[in-house]
């Protein structure tokens, strides 16, 4: 009996991962509220200004070698949600990103930029269908047990998600909404 208890202690903690916290300085981005215009993609119907917020992030956990960051809308009508933006091998260095990041010029030194749904290697922000409900845009940032990820060059997003996932030691979110 203490045996099999010990064991189902043991996989309530299995593959948990230290979380840490994730923000952005901005006042119009805040977990749980809608993103500003700004952050609407331009295309598809979308008119917005196509730039990622600023984000910030500290107290990852002991034993971080490199960061990544990820959006994903979980509520596109595609069966499987949509990669916004995929960011990888951010040097342990960085405490954050500026707003506009999305451009390669703006991320740190040997950052790279994973190609999302929309087919592009930057930030494409939130375009939701008209008249669709509210959908959640999850910003996650992912301390990693390694300096770089081992990934393609030509990787999916679902790949580079599930070789972070393989790779993390700590998890931050924040979760905002928008529609139109």
């Amino acid at each position: 009996m203490k045996r099999l208890l010990a064991i189902a202690v043991a996989s309530l903690f299995a593959g948990n991962v230290l979380a840490f916290d994730l923000s952005s300085p901005d006042p119009e981005v805040k977990n749980g509220r809608p993103m500003p215009k700004p952050q609407e993609y331009k295309g598809m119907g979308c008119n917005g200004d196509n730039l990622s917020p600023e984000l910030v992030w500290k107290d990852a956990p002991a034993g971080t070698r490199s960061f990544a960051i990820t959006v994903f809308d979980p509520d596109a009508p595609t069966g499987s949600g949509f990669w916004h933006w995929v960011v990888y091998d951010i040097p342990l260095s960085a405490s954050g990103l500026p707003g506009g990041a999305g451009v390669k010029a703006q991320l740190p030194i040997g950052t790279k930029q994973g190609r999302n749904d929309f087919g592009e290697r930057n930030f494409s922000g939130a375009c939701p269908p008209a008249g669709d409900r509210p959908h959640h845009y999850v910003f996650m940032i992912h301390a990693l047990k390694v300096d770089k990820l081992n990934v393609p060059e030509d990787a999916s997003a679902a790949m580079i998600g599930f070789m972070l996932h393989s790779n993390r030691l700590g998890l931050a979110k924040m979760t905002t909404t928008y529609s139109r």
